[in-house]
């Protein structure tokens, strides 16, 4: 693979204008999903029982079960119920809202329901998760505080590793990165629990890797380069010499991600799949969405580079 890319002369920052059309396309796609799931659902996000509060069950039945057949049964027993089947054909999940201490009794009066219509060792419960609706808030309030304080480290490490205008250039393309990984979980309504903000904070610092290593590899240049170096030039060179790199880790990943994703079940499928996402979306954000952000914010705040001055390099990590 690096072989293969080793003597690699594309033009990334050429294409920034097709890469600008894709990221704004996305971006209005998810805003009008958002928007969407808004008004139709009253949330654009779809919060699982970690947020929302409410009892998560996993049933598993000795016989095969039909939803027409297990629907009624759960209805009876507790109003507004959904049920959704769950790895093998006998296996279901059921999830009751928050509804005050109905909360806490969903946890029996279910149970309860399915032994009166199907016998006492017909089913098998797996798995009880009741949350109620204050913790839910409070933990969509830490999530969203773990989420801002990571990005504000971010923010400190970068200002202290680079010149302001590669933290800011970073910067966005983190912020792009976030904003499209949101849009696919509104879009698909993915269910929000707290693997997906675990999984959010990974595809942050894995995108910002990638971005931090091809910034490296473009201050060493500018180095070298000085003011007789174009800076289109300096940016293209950069990318192709650290493309073997990203291609490499980025494919090792995502064959790691799609064994998970095939063969890891229906529990983390979800989770998996925003990382299979956020992979591509990080190699592609540090190569078509940073590196021209960098262009423009250099062309429009001169450097360091237009006055001769160029700063030593830490070394890059490639």
């Amino acid at each position: 693979m690096r072989r293969l890319f080793a003597d690699a002369k594309y033009d990334f920052i050429g294409s920034r204008g097709r890469a600008y059309l894709l990221s704004g396309t996305g971006i209005v796609l998810g805003l009008f999903f958002a928007i969407l799931f808004q008004v139709t659902r009253g949330s654009w996000l779809n919060y699982g029982v970690d947020f929302a509060g409410g009892t998560l069950m996993e049933v598993r039945f000795q016989r095969p079960v039909t939803d027409a057949e297990l629907r009624p049964v759960i209805e009876s027993a507790f109003q507004g119920a959904q049920i959704a089947h769950f790895g093998t054909g006998n296996e279901f999940l059921i999830r009751t809202p928050s509804v005050g201490e109905a909360t806490s009794s969903a946890a029996t009066t279910i149970p309860d329901a399915l032994t009166a219509h199907f016998g006492k060792d017909s089913f098998q419960v797996l798995l009880t998760e009741a949350v109620g609706a204050k913790v839910g808030n409070e933990l969509q309030g830490r999530a969203a505080l773990a989420i801002l304080l990571s990005f504000a480290a971010t923010l400190i490490y970068l200002a202290m590793r680079f010149e302001w205008r590669f933290g800011l250039a970073a910067v966005i393309a983190t912020i792009h990165d976030i904003v499209f990984t949101l849009a696919l979980i509104s879009g698909l309504q993915l269910e929000v629990a707290l693997p997906t903000v675990a999984a959010v904070l990974t595809i942050v610092g894995y995108s910002l890797n990638d971005t931090i290593v091809i910034f490296d590899r473009i201050r060493e240049n500018l180095k070298v380069g000085g003011r007789r170096s174009d800076f289109i030039e300096v940016l293209n060179r950069s990318v192709n010499e650290t493309l073997p790199r990203t291609v490499v880790t980025s494919a090792t990943t995502l064959v790691t991600l799609l064994a998970l994703f095939i063969f890891g079940g229906a529990i983390i499928r979800d989770f998996t799949l925003i990382m299979i996402f956020g992979i591509v979306l990080g190699t592609y954000s540090s190569i078509f969405v940073a590196s021209p952000a960098l262009l423009v914010i250099e062309r429009r705040w001169p450097g360091e580079r237009k006055r001769g001055r160029i700063r030593r390099p830490a070394k890059a990590t490639v």
